[in-house]
């Protein structure tokens, strides 16, 4: 491959024999049928080599096929392409009069690569990402179209897929009516004496609540709470309101964040931390993600303060979301009302190993599962266990993918076995 193609933090140069970005469907589904290895970049925003080919294979953008958002009003539904991402997607949605149900932080992601990878948004009743999806379409390794629906049995393995059943050419959202949010931030929330109870309680107060933490002291620096305008406004005694705009990162510019102090505007202004229209940082970082059970919430806290010596050093924020449970079969959210921690480390993968480990450690007890788009070393044989349908999903990339063509190194040692 003669172009250089990195992931948006920098941490991956991929490996690949060709790098191709088809412009049709047609010359897409020839190109799939011709190859032997393929694997799809999305906006490259992970952390890991989920997306690489290996030196045999091809990696394939789908950055120059038709940016296709076409939204059935009467249905309350978008079909959208699968080079498209979350920004373009929801003004489309919005010049309709409708919604996403939620967002994830970022709306520069793409919407294929975030469901396939279980990307999620915040909220106590708000599924991850991959839950308003209700078809997928699918280009297999022969090169034919394969819709799979909402009422299908094999759907559960085929929207939180790891890229390793086909290419995502298109998915078929649910939306509802378009609504305004207000965004408030608070600070200074202790969590040293927080029960279960209280921390529901903290995290229901919102449509959307994160709690952000540098873990240099015990607490949480500041709580973001995202209201939807039609429903109640709640007191917030536990925490102070903050006195100007704020980052979630201590002291980077909050320019590029989206409107705080309770300033009401549209869902998709509102539900991103940041702007769509800015880049939110350099992408000189690097993340990890581990999702529990929301019961196991304050004591997964604590266990991460025993090790915030470990941690502090190299982290420049820890983000603490909620995420309702779902029925995808690899989503880290399956089966489990969660409870999802976020560490945006320092890009500096020698010094951030080790303590990835030690934070693994630290969670294991909790039947932490890992994003699998984040920087983790949670072994296969682990991961396997982690997930009750795993062997159903084996069974189905092997019915869609018998010969591999999609499994490149990272998906080949998941579904290896226990």
């Amino acid at each position: 491959m003669n172009e250089t193609v990195t992931n948006w933090a920098g941490n991956i140069t991929y490996a690949a024999k060709e790098l191709h970005r088809p412009r049709s469907l047609a010359a897409l589904r020839a190109l799939v049928a011709d190859s032997d290895r393929v694997r799809v970049l999305g906006s490259g925003h992970s952390f890991n080599r989920i997306a690489e080919p290996g030196t045999e294979g091809v990696l394939l953008s789908l950055a120059a096929l038709p940016p296709e958002v076409e939204v059935d009003t009467a249905a309350r539904t978008v079909r959208v392409g699968g080079g498209v991402r979350y920004a373009e997607l929801a003004r489309r949605v919005h010049g309709h009069g409708l919604a996403l149900p939620n967002m994830a932080s970022l709306p520069h992601i793409s919407v294929a690569g975030s469901v396939a990878t279980g990307t999620h948004g915040s909220g106590v009743l708000n599924g991850p990402l991959s839950a308003p999806v209700r078809e997928v379409e699918l280009v297999t390794a022969d090169g034919s179209v394969v819709t799979i629906g909402r009422d299908e049995e094999r759907f559960g393995g085929a929207v939180t897929s790891l890229g390793a059943l086909g290419v995502v050419t298109a998915l078929t959202l649910d939306l509802e009516p378009a609504y305004e949010v207000e965004q408030h931030v608070f600070t200074e929330l202790p969590f040293r004496g927080m029960d279960a109870g209280t921390f529901e309680t903290v995290m229901a107060t919102g449509h959307s609540v994160s709690l952000f933490t540098d873990w240099r002291e015990p607490g949480f620096r500041q709580v973001w709470l995202k209201r939807r305008t039609d429903q109640p406004l709640p007191a917030f005694p536990w925490a102070v309101p903050a006195a100007e705009k704020m980052h979630p990162v201590p002291g980077m510019p909050a320019v590029n964040c989206t409107e705080q102090f309770g300033t009401p505007g549209p869902w998709h202004q509102r539900l991103p931390h940041f702007r769509a229209e800015f880049t939110p940082s350099s992408g000189t970082e690097l993340q990890s993600e581990y999702l529990m059970p929301r019961g196991h919430a304050v004591e997964m806290l604590h266990a991460l303060d025993a090790i915030r010596e470990a941690v502090a050093p190299v982290l420049q924020t820890c983000e603490v979301r909620t995420v309702a449970g779902d029925d995808q079969w690899l989503s880290p959210s399956h089966g489990r009302d969660t409870v999802a921690v976020h560490f945006t480390w320092v890009a500096d993968t020698p010094a951030v190993l080790p303590v990835v480990r030690r934070v693994e450690e630290a969670l294991a007890p909790f039947g932490a599962r890992p994003h699998w788009g984040k920087v983790f070393t949670v072994a296969a044989s682990v991961l396997g266990g982690l997930y009750p349908r795993m062997a159903d999903f084996r069974a189905l990339a092997r019915e869609l993918d018998p010969r591999g063509t999609f499994a490149n190194a990272f998906v080949r040692e998941v579904l290896a076995g226990d």
